[in-house]
């Protein structure tokens, strides 16, 4: 009978695929591992639960602040015991379209390893196919909801529950949760390795508990080695937490501009199209000056502080921001600043541009990347862009030159030889 199922049956699985994981909102999953009376692997001085809470944490918050269209729920916030199998609940009550799992790798003995690993579901050594089959279960379970839709039948024509092809449906959806699993796994060895000049420890499968029970694309992060000494170190320094973060916000937003195509507001120096040669500089001074300034100088996420000083003015006061007002010259370099990217055309006054007015974009494949405040004059962009840091933390100048978008810097020296 597998071998005699019509393309009605296939298009039905492509819009199960679909109306599954569809939503308003895009859900994502963060599962800081171990915790309370669980410690996780111990290292000479400290424990794996408190370092997956705080890269859980500290990822998850640079989610919230730049991706206006993602929920983020957290499995737990602070030093907690939850069981694996409540920490699969959790996703699949929320209906998440991806779970990551947090954890810190060790090794028994004298033995020492590196690297930065990632793991999603697959065939145990031992196990085999028991894990694949229960995952299977749980997609059957957990995408049930479509029986208890009204005309579920004539909607979904010639669908029954108990038949040889449903079975297919659900296994075509888990095998294309793993398949997404996969995806992942390898953008997060790429970016991760890449922003932190870790060892690649490689993409891995494994029949693992949280894994198998999910019913939604997932991956398990080993982000080191506590065991060993010098990983240790590392893993618990403030620089890490940071590179770490960048990393594996990275690789989220690619695979979710795939797998979703929503708003996505892109890391500062990350590696895409547009922010890899950008070199933040300070403003140009005027010619007639006698100093010097160092270059690379410009405020870095790192050294950014967004908490709101006691005195500070009402909020209306704050709204104002200073355009530049002059006419634009295309065939001099035209700096704007890159506040976000989407799929979508948005309307004026889309809760995105969080209150800014005159925002553009250009066009990148079918992204849409948007773009705030235009003007030959550099100096008047980089005041801007401080300007909006609160609202756009992550916005970085970009430039054009006849139309076309160049290289940033190209157009810096330019802006200065021609002063």
């Amino acid at each position: 009978m597998r071998n005699k199922f019509s393309f009605s049956l296939i298009s039905m699985m492509m819009f199960a695929m679909c109306a599954f994981g569809a939503g308003s909102r895009f859900t994502l999953v963060i599962d800081a591992g171990h915790g309370g009376t669980d410690h996780g692997a111990p290292g000479a001085y400290s424990s794996e639960k408190n370092l997956t809470l705080k890269y859980a944490l500290a990822f998850g918050r640079m989610v919230e602040r730049n991706c206006p269209d993602v929920r983020v729920v957290y499995t737990r916030t602070t030093d907690i015991f939850i069981p694996l199998y409540q920490r699969a609940e959790i996703a699949n009550r929320n209906k998440a379209d991806l779970f990551l799992s947090f954890h810190i790798n060790a090794l028994d003995g004298i033995h020492t390893a590196h690297g930065f690993q990632s793991w999603t579901l697959g065939k145990g050594e031992r196990t085999g196919d028991k894990g694949l089959r229960e995952n299977l279960d749980v997609a059957k379970r957990e995408n049930s909801v479509i029986y208890l839709e009204k005309d579920y039948r004539t909607v979904y024509k010639g669908f029954d529950a108990n038949s040889a092809e449903s079975d297919i449906m659900f296994e075509f959806i888990a095998d294309k949760n793993r398949e997404r699993s996969v995806e992942l796994s390898r953008l997060l060895q790429r970016e991760v390795c890449k922003a932190t000049g870790r060892q690649d420890g490689g993409s891995h499968q494994n029949n693992l508990a949280v894994l198998r029970l999910t019913s939604m694309p997932a991956a398990l992060l080993e982000l080191g080695f506590i065991s060993t000494p010098d990983e240790e170190d590392f893993l618990n320094s403030d620089e890490a937490v940071g590179l770490y973060t960048k990393g594996i916000y990275n690789a989220f937003m690619l695979y979710k501009n795939k797998a979703d195509g929503n708003i996505s507001v892109p890391f500062r120096d990350s590696t895409s199209d547009v922010a890899a040669n950008v070199v933040p500089v300070e403003p140009v001074k005027p010619a007639t000056t006698t100093s010097r300034r160092r270059r690379n100088t410009e405020d870095t996420p790192a050294q950014k502080s967004y908490v709101k000083p006691a005195d500070a003015p009402k909020p209306a006061k704050k709204e104002v921001v200073s355009v530049p007002t002059g006419r634009v010259n295309d065939s001099k370099p035209v700096f704007k600043i890159q506040i976000f990217t989407s799929t979508a055309a948005l309307k004026a006054g889309d809760r995105n541009f969080k209150g800014l007015e005159n925002c553009e974009f250009y066009e990148d494949g079918i992204h849409k990347k948007y773009t705030f405040g235009a003007s030959n004059n550099y100096n008047e962009i980089y005041r801007l862009r401080k300007q909006i840091l609160d609202k756009f933390p992550e916005c970085f100048i970009i430039a054009f030159k006849n139309g076309k978008k160049m290289d940033v810097n190209e157009g810096i020296r330019e802006f200065k030889a021609n002063r």
